[in-house]
């Protein structure tokens, strides 16, 4: 299954959102790091958040997906089944 997106158009300004703990990319594992995270790579950074169940009733990924926003590069991982 392949799934592709082209989001395009969206303004924001950035209020409320936590600093985020930055993790090393060699370091980076996908089960164990933080909800959102800055992962760096030697001049490359960007943001990271994951939902952490395919459940959208049970869990709400707003405000992990929030806090990276005021990134450049974004990257956030949804289960799907």
């Amino acid at each position: 299954m392949e799934i592709f997106a082209k989001i395009t158009g969206i303004e924001y300004k950035i209020k409320l959102a936590k600093e985020l703990e930055k993790i090393d990319f060699k370091h980076f594992n996908i089960n164990n790091c933080p909800y959102s995270c800055l992962i760096t790579d030697n001049k490359k950074m960007f943001a990271f958040s994951k939902w952490v169940s395919p459940k959208r009733t049970r869990t709400y990924p707003y405000e992990r997906v929030y806090n990276t926003l005021s990134s450049s590069k974004k990257i956030t991982v949804i289960p799907i089944v």
